[in-house]
Formats: C-alpha cells, structure tokens, sequence
C-alpha cells in the first residue's frame, strides 16, 4: 500500500477509469457540522483549462446534497473498499432531508481542510469547484434525455483536486 498525499497523486498508479466505473464513491459537500453526502457513479478524472489533477462529477438537483454542492467552494469525493457496499447503497437511496442517513452508516465523519470525509474511505480527494453547468435537454444523447422524464437534468461540477488522502495498492 501507498500513502496518497497531494505531493504523489501524480505519481500512484491509480486506475482512474476504475474509480467511477468499478469503486463506489461518495460526493460530500459542507461543514463538519453542517453537510451531506450521497453516492455517485458518474465521474471523470483528467484535466482542463491547465488545472490538474482534476475532477468531474454529476449531481441531480433533485439530491439534498446538490443544495451543499451550490452552497459550498469545496467538496469531497471518497472511494471505499467493497465491505462498505451496503452502506454507500443506503446513502445513495435515503435522502438526508428526511433522516440522519450518515448515522445509521458504518461510516465515521471526519473534518479535512476544506470539506468532509470519512476515516474509512481508501482514497478521498478535496475538490475546489470551477465551474458547474446544467445538462440542456435535446443536447444529450436521446437515452439520457429519457432519464430526464422523471427527474430534472444533472449539473456536472468541474474541480481542481486541491489535496489527496487514503492509500492505494
């Protein structure tokens, strides 16, 4: 195993085609005392505008936790070993507007400069926003835009991975 810091994230050998693709991971915008968090499936990792390492990621507005992505500059994104799916399910399906979801979770939350992760995570990235913008409907691909039937269309947060923690093997 790797200690990830922000100094050798450029140099582990992290397959970040695997990381969105294959590992769960949360997206968790706020403060310590005030934040939320959900599960996310759709991201990307690359670089632009002569910012990397950087971060794409996708929340529905109709998510508690795209109010504190509005709200909030930073935002984390945590990537968990495969003992922590049932709990990264339940944080993706229960909304924290109706009950303290984190707490019911084998996760524990812990300050970071400039966001929220958890002490169980493998790797968490510290993500400042760029740049956020709202999917257009008839702009997508004909099969996204029929997920947009039933909810509003994504925003994608585009952001500079400003500090890195966790290990990798």
């Amino acid at each position: 195993m790797q200690t990830v810091t922000m100094e050798t994230l450029k140099e582990t050998k992290i397959d970040i085609f695997e990381k969105f693709s294959e590992q769960m991971a949360l997206v968790t915008a706020g403060t310590i005392d005030h934040f939320n968090t959900m599960t996310i499936g759709w991201g990307m990792m690359g670089n632009v505008w002569g910012h990397t390492p950087g971060v794409t990621v996708y929340v529905s507005p109709n998510r508690y936790t795209w109010e504190f992505m509005e709200q909030y500059d930073y935002f984390t994104i945590t990537f968990f070993d495969k003992k922590y799916r049932d709990d990264l399910l339940m944080l993706g399906s229960v909304s924290g507007r109706d009950r303290d979801k984190v707490a019911e979770a084998n996760l524990t939350p812990k300050e970071l400069p400039n966001g929220v992760g958890f002490e169980e995570a493998q790797l968490t990235l510290v993500c400042h926003k760029l740049y956020s913008h709202q999917f257009e409907l008839g702009k997508t691909p004909a099969k996204v835009d029929n997920l947009y039937t039933r909810i509003q269309p994504h925003y994608e947060y585009i952001a500079d991975i400003t500090d890195a923690f966790g290990e990798t093997e």
